[in-house]
């Protein structure tokens, strides 16, 4: 979407690129400030392929996915980006190499980098426990989303394999200039702030919600796109 200075923005862990960054105007008011917004679907989600077969579930595939887009878009001066399972697969090919101009991790805390099997955890009791869920309960809500999205049980469940830890050291060797972009009620994957900290050159930055309803936040889209035309 857009013309001009290309930014990758990947979506978040049972979610779509439309979902996470058209329906609520996000892409369209990046793509206002003259920049190309390029947002894959992750493997085993929307309209990208949902393989069954464990074999195509390495570990930090994810990573090798974005970076396979780079090289396939020939993108070599660009910004990267990324809400909640987005935002720690844009870490992930940060400490491997990356070298966008910008990056910002939204919806992404430094426990859920450091220790993916907290929230993978999570994910796995849901994926494997459809149905008996309590009624408003955070597992029967992100079950409901599940079914709004069309989601594949089973290719989300290899997801969950793939998941890499990144070591703080890591983190702390990261050079690029990185936004950290939380819900002023979201925990869910850790601490903003101290994500913020370890990263040599990360600002933190708060808007409203959760982490399932800062998504849909136009602070969300703004906060993006100031900071990539800074």
């Amino acid at each position: 979407m857009g013309e001009g200075r290309p930014v990758v923005l990947i979506h978040g862990y049972f979610s779509t690129a439309l979902v996470n960054w058209v329906r609520y105007g996000h892409a369209a008011k990046i793509a206002a400030r003259g920049f190309r917004v390029i947002m894959p679907d992750l493997r085993a989600h929307g309209d990208s392929a949902k393989p069954h077969d464990a074999v195509a579930y390495p570990p930090d595939v994810l990573a090798d996915d974005g970076f396979a887009l780079l090289e396939h878009l020939g993108l070599t001066d660009y910004d990267l980006g990324g809400y909640s399972l987005g935002g720690r697969t844009t870490m992930r090919m940060l400490v491997r190499g990356a070298k966008p101009r910008r990056a910002i991790a939204a919806g992404m805390g430094l426990e859920g980098i450091l220790n993916t099997a907290g929230r993978g955890t999570h994910f796995r009791h849901i994926l494997t426990h459809l149905g008996t869920f309590q009624r408003g309960s955070a597992e029967w809500m992100a079950e409901a989303f599940l079914k709004t999205v069309g989601g594949d049980p089973v290719a989300l469940l290899h997801i969950l394999d793939t998941f890499v830890d990144t070591p703080r050291e890591m983190l702390a060797a990261i050079d690029t200039p990185t936004l950290v972009l939380t819900g002023a009620e979201d925990d869910d994957n850790g601490s903003g702030e101290a994500l913020a900290a370890i990263l040599p050159q990360g600002r933190f930055q708060e808007i409203p919600g959760n982490h399932m309803a800062a998504v849909a936040k136009p602070e969300l889209g703004t906060a993006i796109a100031d900071f990539l035309a800074a």
